[in-house]
């Protein structure tokens, strides 16, 4: 009996964690109306909200889309390096490296923006693809150094004393021996990268100022006035958004399980 009282209690508490997105796909399949009118089951399907939700928000989707894969390139490029130098080689002043990416991470984000918004305007970088993915890094750079380098840091050292002593310079230890086996560490990172860079809402209001480059949050946002006649267009947009980053999710599971768990206990 206890265990079906745990049980129960804990199909209640997914019922209530998924409900808003059972909510947004009903309201999705609905016809046009009021979020208010909306039946609890959706009895005559309609997906007229996402044609509508397509040819209004298909270009911002692209718009993220590309983004959020620079970001995550970009991050990857910095990051990975930097991690393995921190982790296997002796860096002066290593610590307070460390310290200044902790750091970074604590900083609000409201904050960077507003300093970005002002060398943005210097630099011609608003409303820019690269402007954004910049932007973007800034949180994706930090938390991928870490993840990577407590990962680097708990590979076996003998692998790479035998690869230099095989000959292997730094750079071919690091592309042919480091990389391949820090791949559930590189998954790790790139994914939550992705994740940030995809759902932004901060650095995309702030670092753009025409409709050229609107990511799909904004664009969302936008979307959205003080009275909203088309809720099914709406919450089409929602869904459609939250396809990339559900499937990236399944897919990428068993790495980024496999990557955080090493990475905290190495």
């Amino acid at each position: 009996m206890k265990s079906w009282g745990w049980t129960v209690g804990g199909f209640a508490i997914l019922a209530v964690v998924l409900f808003p997105i059972y909510w947004m796909i009903n309201v999705s399949l609905q016809p046009s109306s009021g979020a208010a009118l909306t039946p609890w089951v959706p009895v005559e399907l309609d997906f007229s909200g996402y044609s509508k939700a397509l040819s209004d928000q298909g270009g911002h989707l692209l718009t993220s889309l590309v983004i959020a894969v620079g970001s995550v390139v970009f991050s990857l490029l910095i990051a990975t390096p930097g991690a393995y130098a921190l982790a296997h080689f002796r860096v002066r002043f290593a610590g307070v490296v460390l310290l200044g990416v902790l750091l970074s991470q604590m900083v609000p984000g409201i904050v960077v923006a507003n300093a970005l918004y002002s060398a943005y305007n210097d630099l011609g970088l608003l409303n820019s693809y690269f402007g954004l993915i910049l932007a973007d890094s800034t949180a994706g750079i930090p938390f991928a150094m870490l993840i990577l380098r407590a990962f680097m840091g708990g590979l076996p050292r003998e692998v790479i004393e035998a690869a230099w002593v095989d000959g292997a310079g730094p750079l071919r230890t690091f592309r042919s021996i480091v990389l391949p086996m820090s791949r559930n560490a590189l998954v790790t990172a790139a994914l939550f990268t992705f994740l940030f860079t995809w759902g932004d809402f901060l650095f995309a209001l702030t670092l753009t100022t025409t409709e050229d480059i609107r990511p799909v949050t904004l664009g969302l946002y936008t979307y959205i006035g003080t009275f909203v006649p088309d809720w099914s267009s709406v919450m089409a947009t929602a869904v459609l958004a939250s396809i990339p980053a559900v499937v990236l999710l399944v897919v990428a599971q068993r790495y980024v399980a496999a990557g955080t768990t090493a990475g905290s206990l190495k």
